[in-house]
Protein backbone atom coordinates (compact mmCIF):
# COMPACT_ATOMS: atom_id res chain seq x y z
CA UNK A 1 0.00 0.00 0.00
CA UNK A 2 1.46 3.65 -0.86
CA UNK A 3 1.30 5.71 2.55
CA UNK A 4 1.04 9.21 0.93
CA UNK A 5 -2.38 8.56 0.12
CA UNK A 6 -3.63 5.47 1.72
CA UNK A 7 -6.77 6.92 2.82
CA UNK A 8 -7.62 8.63 -0.77
CA UNK A 9 -7.55 7.10 -4.00
CA UNK A 10 -4.60 8.56 -6.21
CA UNK A 11 -3.79 7.63 -10.03
CA UNK A 12 -1.13 5.62 -8.73
CA UNK A 13 -3.18 3.48 -6.70
CA UNK A 14 -5.21 3.25 -9.92
CA UNK A 15 -2.28 1.82 -11.94
CA UNK A 16 -2.70 -0.81 -9.34
CA UNK A 17 -5.68 -2.25 -9.59
CA UNK A 18 -5.11 -4.94 -12.05
CA UNK A 19 -2.71 -6.12 -9.16
CA UNK A 20 -5.14 -6.09 -6.40
CA UNK A 21 -7.74 -7.76 -9.28
CA UNK A 22 -5.23 -10.45 -9.74
CA UNK A 23 -4.62 -10.49 -5.59
CA UNK A 24 -8.62 -11.24 -5.13
CA UNK A 25 -8.62 -13.82 -7.64
CA UNK A 26 -5.39 -15.87 -5.55
CA UNK A 27 -6.75 -14.82 -2.30
CA UNK A 28 -10.85 -16.26 -2.98
CA UNK A 29 -8.89 -19.31 -4.82
CA UNK A 30 -6.82 -20.01 -1.38
CA UNK A 31 -10.05 -20.09 0.45
CA UNK A 32 -12.10 -21.48 -1.49
CA UNK A 33 -9.29 -24.36 -1.27
CA UNK A 34 -9.32 -24.57 2.56
CA UNK A 35 -13.04 -25.11 2.21
CA UNK A 36 -13.15 -27.89 0.16
CA UNK A 37 -10.29 -29.86 1.92
CA UNK A 38 -8.22 -29.45 -0.86
CA UNK A 39 -5.36 -27.74 1.21
CA UNK A 40 -5.21 -29.69 4.54
CA UNK A 41 -6.49 -27.27 8.11
CA UNK A 42 -4.25 -28.33 11.23
CA UNK A 43 -6.54 -28.92 14.54
CA UNK A 44 -4.62 -28.92 17.66
CA UNK A 45 -5.67 -30.60 21.08
CA UNK A 46 -6.77 -27.13 22.42
CA UNK A 47 -8.64 -24.01 21.37
CA UNK A 48 -7.24 -21.68 19.45
CA UNK A 49 -8.27 -17.61 19.65
CA UNK A 50 -6.85 -16.20 16.71
CA UNK A 51 -6.33 -12.34 17.13
CA UNK A 52 -5.66 -10.54 13.35
CA UNK A 53 -7.13 -7.73 11.16
CA UNK A 54 -8.03 -7.32 8.13
CA UNK A 55 -5.79 -4.57 6.58
CA UNK A 56 -1.70 -4.70 6.57
CA UNK A 57 0.04 -2.30 9.41
CA UNK A 58 -0.50 -1.89 12.77
CA UNK A 59 -4.15 -2.12 14.74
CA UNK A 60 -3.21 -2.78 17.80
CA UNK A 61 -3.08 -6.53 17.72
CA UNK A 62 -0.04 -7.02 20.65
CA UNK A 63 -1.14 -5.37 23.40
CA UNK A 64 -4.76 -7.13 22.90
CA UNK A 65 -2.75 -10.50 22.50
CA UNK A 66 -1.16 -9.65 25.84
CA UNK A 67 -4.28 -8.68 27.50
CA UNK A 68 -6.15 -11.72 26.63
CA UNK A 69 -3.65 -13.74 27.94
CA UNK A 70 -3.58 -11.78 31.35
CA UNK A 71 -7.32 -12.34 31.44
CA UNK A 72 -7.01 -15.51 30.77
CA UNK A 73 -4.66 -15.95 33.78
CA UNK A 74 -6.74 -14.41 36.14
CA UNK A 75 -9.67 -16.24 34.85
CA UNK A 76 -7.72 -19.74 35.78
CA UNK A 77 -6.86 -20.72 32.37
CA UNK A 78 -3.25 -21.68 31.44
CA UNK A 79 -2.84 -19.85 27.95
CA UNK A 80 -0.20 -19.97 25.30
CA UNK A 81 0.70 -17.56 22.60
CA UNK A 82 1.69 -18.53 18.71
CA UNK A 83 2.95 -16.24 16.11
CA UNK A 84 4.54 -16.45 13.04
CA UNK A 85 7.57 -14.25 14.25
CA UNK A 86 7.62 -11.48 11.78
CA UNK A 87 11.05 -9.73 11.25
CA UNK A 88 12.70 -12.95 13.16
CA UNK A 89 14.33 -15.23 10.75
CA UNK A 90 13.59 -18.22 13.14
CA UNK A 91 11.80 -21.10 10.13
CA UNK A 92 11.11 -24.08 12.76
CA UNK A 93 9.24 -23.91 16.05
CA UNK A 94 11.27 -22.02 18.21
CA UNK A 95 10.18 -21.04 21.95
CA UNK A 96 10.50 -17.25 22.81
CA UNK A 97 11.89 -16.09 26.18
CA UNK A 98 12.02 -12.88 27.69
CA UNK A 99 15.92 -12.95 27.27
CA UNK A 100 15.60 -14.36 23.38
CA UNK A 101 17.26 -12.79 20.63
CA UNK A 102 14.38 -10.24 18.37
CA UNK A 103 16.56 -10.81 15.27
CA UNK A 104 15.55 -14.75 15.81
CA UNK A 105 12.40 -14.78 17.21
CA UNK A 106 10.97 -11.28 16.00
CA UNK A 107 10.69 -8.16 18.28
CA UNK A 108 6.17 -8.53 19.50
CA UNK A 109 6.85 -11.90 20.31
CA UNK A 110 9.38 -11.12 22.45
CA UNK A 111 7.84 -8.07 23.76
CA UNK A 112 4.35 -10.71 24.60
CA UNK A 113 6.65 -13.61 26.44
CA UNK A 114 8.13 -10.13 28.42
CA UNK A 115 4.96 -8.76 29.29
CA UNK A 116 2.17 -11.59 29.24
CA UNK A 117 3.80 -13.57 30.93
CA UNK A 118 2.92 -17.02 29.25
CA UNK A 119 5.25 -19.18 27.25
CA UNK A 120 5.60 -18.55 23.26
CA UNK A 121 6.46 -20.08 20.22
CA UNK A 122 7.10 -18.74 16.77
CA UNK A 123 7.26 -20.82 13.44
CA UNK A 124 6.59 -20.24 9.99
CA UNK A 125 3.45 -23.16 10.22
CA UNK A 126 1.38 -21.71 13.75
CA UNK A 127 0.35 -25.99 13.61
CA UNK A 128 3.98 -26.68 14.28
CA UNK A 129 4.74 -24.03 16.80
CA UNK A 130 1.66 -24.63 18.72
CA UNK A 131 2.29 -28.23 18.90
CA UNK A 132 6.19 -27.07 20.00
CA UNK A 133 4.30 -25.07 22.56
CA UNK A 134 2.21 -27.70 23.95
CA UNK A 135 4.90 -30.32 24.15
CA UNK A 136 6.87 -28.69 26.06
CA UNK A 137 4.61 -27.00 28.32
CA UNK A 138 1.60 -29.51 28.48
CA UNK A 139 -0.11 -27.52 31.00
CA UNK A 140 -1.45 -24.89 28.19
CA UNK A 141 -4.80 -25.44 27.54
CA UNK A 142 -5.66 -22.58 25.10
CA UNK A 143 -3.85 -21.04 22.42
CA UNK A 144 -3.81 -17.53 21.65
CA UNK A 145 -2.70 -16.90 17.94
CA UNK A 146 -1.17 -13.56 16.89
CA UNK A 147 -1.83 -11.87 13.70
CA UNK A 148 -3.39 -15.51 12.46
CA UNK A 149 -7.07 -13.98 10.69
CA UNK A 150 -5.56 -15.15 7.19
CA UNK A 151 -3.37 -18.10 8.33
CA UNK A 152 -6.24 -20.75 7.08
CA UNK A 153 -3.53 -23.54 7.67
CA UNK A 154 -4.50 -23.86 11.31
CA UNK A 155 -8.52 -24.19 12.65
CA UNK A 156 -9.65 -21.89 15.20
CA UNK A 157 -12.32 -21.78 17.53
CA UNK A 158 -12.53 -17.82 18.45
CA UNK A 159 -11.67 -15.05 16.19
CA UNK A 160 -11.07 -11.61 16.94
CA UNK A 161 -10.44 -8.74 14.17
CA UNK A 162 -8.69 -5.45 15.17
CA UNK A 163 -9.98 -2.66 13.54
CA UNK A 164 -7.34 0.59 14.13
CA UNK A 165 -10.61 3.38 14.44
CA UNK A 166 -8.35 6.15 13.16
CA UNK A 167 -6.81 4.50 9.85
CA UNK A 168 -9.88 2.05 9.69
CA UNK A 169 -9.88 0.87 5.86
CA UNK A 170 -8.07 3.50 4.27
CA UNK A 171 -8.90 3.93 0.42
CA UNK A 172 -11.14 0.58 0.80
CA UNK A 173 -9.30 -0.49 -2.03
CA UNK A 174 -7.58 -4.43 -1.72
CA UNK A 175 -4.18 -4.57 -1.71
CA UNK A 176 -1.47 -3.63 -3.30
CA UNK A 177 -3.69 -0.15 -4.59
CA UNK A 178 -5.00 -0.39 -0.94
CA UNK A 179 -4.56 -1.68 2.43
CA UNK A 180 -7.00 -4.87 2.91
CA UNK A 181 -6.10 -8.19 2.96
CA UNK A 182 -9.41 -9.42 3.38
CA UNK A 183 -12.89 -7.95 2.22
CA UNK A 184 -14.93 -6.11 4.39
CA UNK A 185 -17.75 -8.70 4.50
CA UNK A 186 -14.88 -10.99 6.58
CA UNK A 187 -15.52 -8.97 9.50
CA UNK A 188 -19.04 -10.23 9.66
CA UNK A 189 -17.51 -13.83 10.17
CA UNK A 190 -15.37 -13.39 13.42
CA UNK A 191 -16.80 -13.66 16.81
CA UNK A 192 -15.55 -10.69 17.87
CA UNK A 193 -14.00 -6.64 16.44
CA UNK A 194 -12.29 -4.68 18.66
CA UNK A 195 -11.94 -1.07 17.54
CA UNK A 196 -8.89 0.43 18.80
CA UNK A 197 -8.59 3.91 19.69
CA UNK A 198 -10.44 6.58 16.95
CA UNK A 199 -14.08 6.96 16.06
CA UNK A 200 -16.62 3.85 17.61
CA UNK A 201 -18.23 3.74 14.10
CA UNK A 202 -19.72 0.38 13.60
CA UNK A 203 -17.36 -2.00 11.66
CA UNK A 204 -19.82 -4.88 11.09
CA UNK A 205 -23.28 -5.08 11.05
CA UNK A 206 -24.57 -8.22 13.66
CA UNK A 207 -21.19 -8.57 14.89
CA UNK A 208 -19.99 -7.77 18.61
CA UNK A 209 -17.92 -4.71 18.80
CA UNK A 210 -15.76 -3.61 21.56
CA UNK A 211 -13.71 -0.27 21.96
CA UNK A 212 -9.97 -0.60 22.89
CA UNK A 213 -7.59 2.04 24.13
CA UNK A 214 -4.18 1.89 25.13
CA UNK A 215 -3.07 3.76 28.05
CA UNK A 216 0.33 5.16 28.75
CA UNK A 217 1.95 3.99 32.15
CA UNK A 218 5.39 5.35 33.50
CA UNK A 219 8.48 5.49 31.55
CA UNK A 220 11.29 2.80 32.44
CA UNK A 221 14.94 3.18 31.25
CA UNK A 222 16.19 1.40 28.47
CA UNK A 223 18.15 -2.00 30.07
CA UNK A 224 17.32 -1.32 33.49
CA UNK A 225 13.57 -1.40 34.02
CA UNK A 226 13.57 -0.69 37.58
CA UNK A 227 14.33 3.12 36.90
CA UNK A 228 11.21 4.77 35.99
CA UNK A 229 9.96 8.64 35.09
CA UNK A 230 6.29 10.00 34.95
CA UNK A 231 5.65 12.25 31.66
CA UNK A 232 6.43 15.64 33.86
CA UNK A 233 9.98 14.79 33.86
CA UNK A 234 10.05 15.01 29.95
CA UNK A 235 8.02 18.10 29.74
CA UNK A 236 10.17 21.18 28.71
CA UNK A 237 13.08 18.97 27.77
CA UNK A 238 14.41 18.18 24.51
CA UNK A 239 13.03 14.74 23.56
CA UNK A 240 13.54 12.70 20.66
CA UNK A 241 10.32 9.65 20.11
CA UNK A 242 11.40 6.96 18.29
CA UNK A 243 8.81 4.81 16.40
CA UNK A 244 9.15 1.56 14.50
CA UNK A 245 5.66 0.41 14.77
CA UNK A 246 2.49 -0.30 12.06
CA UNK A 247 1.03 3.86 12.79
CA UNK A 248 4.24 5.66 14.47
CA UNK A 249 1.81 8.49 14.45
CA UNK A 250 -0.13 7.17 17.42
CA UNK A 251 2.77 7.17 19.51
CA UNK A 252 3.67 10.41 18.89
CA UNK A 253 0.24 11.37 19.47
CA UNK A 254 0.38 9.85 22.24
CA UNK A 255 2.87 11.75 24.23
CA UNK A 256 1.68 14.97 22.57
CA UNK A 257 -1.13 14.27 24.69
CA UNK A 258 1.36 13.55 27.70
CA UNK A 259 2.81 17.17 27.17
CA UNK A 260 5.87 15.87 25.96
CA UNK A 261 6.95 18.21 22.64
CA UNK A 262 9.33 15.56 21.04
CA UNK A 263 10.75 15.46 17.15
CA UNK A 264 9.67 12.39 15.88
CA UNK A 265 11.48 10.01 14.33
CA UNK A 266 9.51 7.63 12.33
CA UNK A 267 10.37 4.31 10.81
CA UNK A 268 9.11 1.34 8.96
CA UNK A 269 7.46 -1.55 10.77
CA UNK A 270 9.15 -4.16 12.40
CA UNK A 271 12.27 -1.88 11.45
CA UNK A 272 15.83 -3.81 12.55
CA UNK A 273 17.54 -0.64 14.27
CA UNK A 274 21.26 0.07 13.77
CA UNK A 275 22.73 2.39 16.22
CA UNK A 276 23.22 4.60 13.85
CA UNK A 277 19.26 5.27 13.56
CA UNK A 278 19.09 7.12 16.90
CA UNK A 279 19.06 10.67 17.91
CA UNK A 280 21.16 11.48 20.60
CA UNK A 281 20.01 12.92 23.74
CA UNK A 282 17.05 11.72 25.17
CA UNK A 283 15.20 9.23 23.54
CA UNK A 284 11.56 8.06 23.97
CA UNK A 285 10.62 4.65 22.28
CA UNK A 286 8.02 2.21 22.64
CA UNK A 287 8.52 -1.12 23.98
CA UNK A 288 8.38 -3.12 20.76
CA UNK A 289 11.47 -1.15 19.41
CA UNK A 290 13.04 -0.77 23.00
CA UNK A 291 13.60 -5.12 22.06
CA UNK A 292 15.68 -4.37 19.96
CA UNK A 293 17.94 -1.31 20.73
CA UNK A 294 18.75 -2.98 24.29
CA UNK A 295 22.46 -3.55 23.14
CA UNK A 296 23.51 -0.06 21.85
CA UNK A 297 24.11 1.15 25.43
CA UNK A 298 21.98 4.23 25.53
CA UNK A 299 22.89 6.61 28.49
CA UNK A 300 19.38 8.51 28.41
CA UNK A 301 16.62 6.16 26.75
CA UNK A 302 13.36 5.29 27.74
CA UNK A 303 10.35 3.13 26.78
CA UNK A 304 6.96 4.12 27.21
CA UNK A 305 4.72 1.21 28.69
CA UNK A 306 1.16 1.18 27.76
CA UNK A 307 -2.00 -0.80 28.96
CA UNK A 308 -4.86 -1.93 26.80
CA UNK A 309 -8.51 -1.36 28.27
CA UNK A 310 -11.21 -2.95 26.79
CA UNK A 311 -14.74 -1.73 27.01
CA UNK A 312 -16.98 -4.39 29.20
CA UNK A 313 -18.35 -7.90 28.00
CA UNK A 314 -15.46 -8.69 25.39
CA UNK A 315 -13.98 -11.04 28.43
CA UNK A 316 -17.33 -12.68 29.24
CA UNK A 317 -18.00 -13.36 25.37
CA UNK A 318 -14.29 -15.17 25.22
CA UNK A 319 -14.81 -16.87 28.59
CA UNK A 320 -18.39 -18.51 27.28
CA UNK A 321 -16.71 -19.62 24.03
CA UNK A 322 -14.14 -21.45 25.54
CA UNK A 323 -16.67 -23.08 27.77
CA UNK A 324 -18.65 -24.22 24.74
CA UNK A 325 -15.62 -25.46 22.84
CA UNK A 326 -13.60 -26.36 25.79
CA UNK A 327 -16.14 -28.38 28.00
CA UNK A 328 -14.47 -26.06 31.28
CA UNK A 329 -16.75 -24.41 33.53
CA UNK A 330 -15.06 -20.59 33.15
CA UNK A 331 -14.27 -18.73 36.08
Amino acid sequence: MLDGCARSRCPLHLLLLPLSGVFVLLRGLRRLAYRLGLLKTVRLPVPVVVVGNITVGGSGKTPLVIWLAGMLREAGWHPGVISRGYGGSAHGPCAVGPDSDPRLVGDEPLLIARAGGVPVSVGRRRADAGRALLADDPRVEVLLSDDGLQHYALARDVEIAVVDGARRFGNGWPLPAGPLREPLSRLREVDAVVINGGEREAAAEGVPQFAMALRPGLFRRLGEPGVTRAAADFRGREVHAVAGIGDPQRFFDTLDTLGIRATPHPFPDHHAFARADLPTGTIIMTGKDAAKCEGFALRDAWVLEVDAILSPGLKELILTKLKECHGRQAA
